[in-house]
């Protein structure tokens, strides 16, 4: 869908997200558009409307211009609203509710062409899901147990007849949790995972790993060279392998189409592993996962590619 007016772009992101900025900058440059940018924790400090009547809709934030004339929007990394804390919880989770609720009804009613529709972007979050769709779409995946529960975790570990990760399953903003292996002096650990249900699997000992953009078709593939460095078993450990363009095998690409088809997103950023035994492993698939150090380790032009997708609903980028 064209996005032919300055300010018909929406980036929901952070005030000093990166890729909001870098994306902002893109947009600019080569398509002479200001795209409108919205941090959603400036609500209830600053005042929004929607009213409905014979005539039609009409949004509006108080400190922002054109939210009527939104013809895309890129769901990047939307927070809760910020609401000022009372003196009762009862009272401050009602207030949360209100204005979370108010918030998401009036952008979400917008009838744009969305990067990514709110209800898939959420729901193809849950690692559980992800892990499942993927298999159906063909994916390896590497044998994997979630729970809570300490004794079936320590009891997959020891059937094993190799080594074991473990990972986050959520997606909230909590500080960074690096993959590791599982080793017997973490199992007076276990006890800890009853209230932070955790993510074991197998280990996959790895020729390479990839990281791969997804946009709406178009897939921007880097080989990480992970085992030369500290980063063997989490790649996001070392940037200082090399990083190089790749391609994946037809098989893959179909099972990738297929995956995202299935969850309904157009935008994604995943992490795959090329085993010693030459198969592809499915890692997971982040709906806004981090891409910006891909496009400067190897020029692949990812913003543009996601920048066309906004104004003109098509990831391609002539030349490439």
């Amino acid at each position: 869908m064209a996005a032919s007016r300055t300010g018909s772009v929406l980036i929901v992101t952070e005030s000093d997200d990166l890729h909001g900025t870098a994306m902002a900058a893109t947009l600019r440059e080569h398509h002479g558009l200001s795209p409108i940018q919205l941090d959603l924790r400036d609500f209830p400090r600053e005042s929004g409307s929607f009213r409905l009547d014979r005539f039609g809709t009409a949004r509006s934030l108080s400190h922002l211009i054109g939210i009527d004339d939104v013809r895309s929007v890129w769901w990047r990394r939307p927070h809760p609203t910020r609401v000022p804390v009372g003196v009762r919880a009862s009272d401050d989770a009602y207030r949360q509710a209100e204005c979370d609720g108010f918030i998401q009804g009036l952008l979400w009613s917008i009838p744009a062409n969305w990067v990514n529709d709110p209800g898939a972007d959420r729901t193809a979050t849950r690692k559980i899901v992800q892990l499942q769709t993927a298999q159906r779409a063909g994916f390896t995946i590497p044998e994997t147990l979630i729970t809570n529960d300490p004794d079936e975790a320590r009891s997959f570990v020891e059937s094993r007849s190799g080594a074991v990760v473990y990972k986050r399953t959520g997606t909230g903003r909590a500080e960074f949790a690096e993959t590791r292996i599982i080793t017997r002096g973490d199992f007076g650990k276990l006890a800890g995972i009853r209230s932070a249900p955790t993510t074991f699997q197998d280990y996959v000992q790895a020729e390479c790993d990839l990281r791969v953009a997804w946009v709406d078709g178009v897939e921007w593939t880097v080989r990480i060279d992970s085992q030369a460095g500290v980063g063997r078993v989490d790649s996001r450990l070392d940037t200082t392998v090399d990083f190089t363009r790749a391609n994946l095998p037809a098989s893959v690409s179909k099972s990738l189409a297929t995956l995202m088809g299935a969850l309904g997103l157009s935008f994604g950023v995943l992490d795959l592993r090329l085993g010693v035994d030459g198969e592809y492993y499915f890692l997971e698939v982040n709906p806004q996962g981090q891409f910006a150090y891909l496009e400067i380790k190897t020029g692949l032009p990812i913003f543009r590619s996601l920048g066309n997708l906004l104004v003109h609903g098509d990831g391609a980028v002539p030349g490439y």
